[in-house]
């Protein structure tokens, strides 16, 4: 019998789900993360097809996911488990770092995107940031990225921008410019706990698990602009 302490560690563990068609760097990453405490490792995956089947199976609080797969690539990957488990955060980590490659996969859902030369504290930071529902990009690829799809395409006229509070509001606007929770709370004068309690109560409003794609609603829908982005 499991000791309830066991059974109360494991569930406060983040649970990931691995994605990658290279067995040797998945094992790897597989072995560095178990061993990490607060990372429990409930699948592995090796092409994206298999990533979104898994994933709508085991419902992961995060997927460390691969842009280049075999059968369904990283981004249309993360945009299938985005649609099935919008709560899911999708944490890329690449080899490449093409802006066309970061855009697709930021609009496809995915909540970061990293580099596989990240340190194994980077990572395990950065899972652990996704699950808080942040955006993992550093502040000048934020608003690169955030401007570029801005411009995508014309901005709806803010229907539907009653549903948010001026306070929400104003923490996406901060979001856009890339801030961490941390500080989007010391710019507002407000502590973490409640910049994270606005933004649960955002993606419940807008019915979504990121914070990603909220300020990308925001932006499409016209709630903030461009000159938003410093």
């Amino acid at each position: 019998m499991v000791p309830e302490s066991s059974q109360a560690d494991e569930r406060a563990k983040i649970k990931v789900l691995l994605a990658d068609d290279h067995p040797a760097f998945r094992e790897g990453l597989s072995r560095l993360l178990g061993e990490e405490a607060a990372v429990q490792v409930v699948g592995v995956a090796a092409d994206g097809a298999e990533a979104v089947s898994m994933a709508h199976r085991l419902i992961p609080d995060v997927v460390v996911m691969d842009v280049s797969m075999p059968v369904i690539n990283g981004v249309e990957a993360t945009r299938q488990i985005k649609a099935g488990c919008p709560n899911t955060a999708v944490l890329i980590l690449s080899a490449y770092e093409y802006e066309s490659y970061i855009i697709s996969a930021i609009e496809a859902g995915a909540a970061a995107y990293l580099m596989k030369t990240v340190s194994m504290a980077e990572l395990v930071g950065a899972i652990r940031a996704v699950y808080a529902g942040e955006t993992v990009l550093n502040g000048q690829a934020a608003r690169k990225v955030f401007s570029r799809l801005s411009s995508a395409g014309p901005a709806v006229s803010g229907k539907s921008s009653q549903r948010l509070q001026q306070r929400e509001l104003e923490i996406l606007r901060q979001a856009a410019r890339g801030l961490s929770n941390k500080g989007i709370a010391s710019g507002l004068e407000v502590s973490e706990r409640t910049v994270q309690t606005h933004l649960m109560n955002i993606f419940r409003k807008l019915g979504v698990g990121s914070r990603t794609e909220a300020v990308l609603r925001a932006l499409r829908e016209g709630w903030i602009t461009p000159d938003d982005l410093p």
